[in-house]
């Protein structure tokens, strides 16, 4: 979380929270990058609780977020549900000097965390079942009454590649531009677009050996429905091979995508055309996450790991390559 937020976000503020949705003063902090995260409890029931600034989403944005999400878990995806606060509100306001926190409560989600121990076929097919599950009931969603509907991909904050991009990285600013130019050729039919979470890594959901519990639907947006398959591809890899070599990284990929695939086409028509795009999804992540760690991480603050993996990422986008090397006119048919 930037400093200048942290500084608003005062006991005061979160005091006045906790009263407004009736909640017990006790709490935990989960997380707090671009949102601040807490277990709190009502009448000793665990539930969390989001506080947002004002500076990464506006109270339509977090709405809209939310009327998708209440819409999704009425059509019986296992995600957790969304709580009205007393005052009948997905959203409440909470006023800070001269900016806002935006509150919301949530069901807790079932299962625990994914560990690396828990990468296995099962895992990966339960994985791509679920978003190939969104995906179809994604289709047929519209907006509520007085919705704000959610942005398109390419109003995404992260893609002011000139802003975040340092100065002495034009090489890598041009090779950004140029996939960013490629998806923007896409086209945008029911089938192949449409509002999807974005970010469905293994960080954002909670697994309980039969199914996964998916949450943090933030950067929700209309996006293509591959961007949705290359992620968690990418993150998988990352958790795996983060210091692999890519032959490594190319083995594995192709046991997560086949059994991947097969859960996600249990629920939703894949074409080859949306596969073929998978790759160009996998430079984007780089693209967005070069922009990330620019904005979120002074260089003072990065370890190892991560200079590692900036380096990789720097080095990728310049040769215009992706994370891993896809058959993709074999094994993902």
């Amino acid at each position: 979380m930037e400093h200048s937020v942290e500084k608003q976000f005062t006991s005061e503020i979160m005091n006045k929270i906790l009263s407004t949705y009736q909640l017990d003063t006790n709490f935990k902090k989960l997380g707090d990058f671009e949102n601040y995260a807490f277990e709190v409890y009502h009448e000793g029931e665990a539930k969390i609780l989001r506080v947002t600034h004002s500076s990464h989403r506006t109270q339509k944005e977090l709405e809209s977020e939310l009327d998708w999400i209440q819409y999704l878990h009425g059509c019986g995806i296992s995600i957790p549900a969304v709580f009205l606060s007393p005052n009948g509100n997905t959203v409440e306001a909470f006023q800070s000097e001269d900016s806002v926190f935006y509150a919301s409560l949530f069901e807790k989600a079932p299962g625990n965390p994914v560990k690396l121990v828990d990468f296995d076929e099962k895992l990966f097919r339960i994985w791509g079942k679920v978003i190939g599950k969104m995906h179809h009931f994604t289709k047929n969603y519209q907006p509520g009454e007085n919705i704000q509907p959610r942005y398109q991909w390419d109003e995404n904050d992260l893609l002011r590649l000139e802003y975040y991009y340092p100065k002495s990285d034009q090489e890598a600013l041009k090779a950004a531009r140029n996939v960013v130019a490629e998806i923007e050729k896409l086209p945008k039919t029911k089938d192949f677009y449409g509002l999807i979470h974005t970010d469905v890594h293994a960080g954002n959901f909670f697994y309980d050996g039969d199914s996964i519990h998916i949450f943090d639907f933030d950067d929700a947006s209309y996006h293509f429905f591959a961007s949705d398959i290359a992620i968690p591809l990418y993150y998988f890899l990352i958790s795996k091979h983060l210091y692999g070599t890519r032959g490594e990284r190319n083995e594995f990929a192709r046991e997560f995508m086949q059994a991947f695939l097969e859960g996600y086409r249990e629920e939703n028509e894949l074409s080859q055309e949306c596969i073929e795009t998978i790759p160009l999804f996998l430079k984007l992540r780089d693209v967005d996450l070069y922009s990330v760690f620019s904005k979120k991480m002074p260089a003072e603050e990065r370890t190892e790991r991560i200079q590692h993996w900036i380096a990789e990422i720097k080095e990728r986008i310049e040769k215009n390559v992706a994370i891993v090397d896809l058959d993709l006119n074999s094994n993902l048919k």
